[in-house]
């Protein structure tokens, strides 16, 4: 990496998925907030940009595991839904099983995971409704796209006039759902359980984290890879 002056976070992010790791360190959004310049997110939380550009310049540019900027968007697609669905959907009745039962046995010391189990609940809700229209509308229709200019055929107005609607709607609802772990997370003092918490405690509070590691990459991927090509992709058939 040369340069990022005048980059935004979710450029930077795109081009080297390690640099994720500085910005979380430094509590900088890189997935629903990763549309502003490093700069000015250096200015809103007050830190110090020039020490934040040595450390991402510094960062190991060897090809890394996954270059996932470079994917075509249909292999993209099929990842989001093989590695980050498939979590999302193994793990919510995982989560629901611990945070039902430390709200039970624990709720009346510890209030505070009582309204973790909601809110964990309400995300949870709202993310399998989130994925269905995913897979069942916005997906798809980028394959076809894909497909169409593989082809060289026009394109028709879809029922939805234009990607970006679906795909507002689908960013307005990761915000919601990173708005509802940025709670959790400042419940749970970040996913720290309290001194000699039960296993079932600790279990909750680790697969929480976890949950919201994955949500933070699974989004970063739509946001700011998946969708940005895929209005790029639509406006070339124009």
């Amino acid at each position: 990496m040369n340069s990022i002056d005048n980059k935004t976070v979710a450029e930077v992010v795109a081009e080297n998925i390690k640099t994720a790791h500085i910005f979380k360190k430094h509590g900088i959004d890189f997935c629903c907030g990763g549309g502003i310049t490093i700069e000015k997110a250096c200015e809103k939380k007050a830190l110090d940009y020039e020490i934040l550009k040595n450390e991402l310049l510094q960062i190991d540019d060897a090809p890394i595991a996954y270059a996932y900027n470079s994917w075509n968007l249909d292999f993209l697609i099929d990842h989001i839904i093989n590695i980050h669905h498939t979590y999302v959907k193994e793990s919510i009745p995982l989560i629901l099983q611990y945070s039902n039962k430390v709200a039970q046995v624990h709720g009346h010391h510890y209030t505070e995971v009582v309204t973790i189990n909601q809110l964990f609940t309400e995300v949870a809700n709202e993310l399998a409704a989130h994925l269905k229209k995913e897979e069942l509308v916005l997906f798809p229709y980028i394959k076809k796209l894909l497909k169409l200019k593989t082809e060289g055929a026009q394109l028709e107005t879809p029922p939805f006039e234009t990607v970006n609607n679906p795909i507002q709607m689908m960013e307005q609802e990761h915000e919601s759902a990173g708005d509802i772990f940025k709670t959790i997370a400042e419940l749970t003092n970040n996913y720290t359980p309290p001194k000699g918490a039960c296993n079932t405690f600790k279990a909750l509070y680790a697969k929480l984290e976890e949950f919201e590691q994955d949500l933070h990459q699974h989004v970063h991927l739509e946001n700011n890879i998946l969708h940005r090509k895929a209005k790029e992709l639509e406006l070339s058939f124009t």
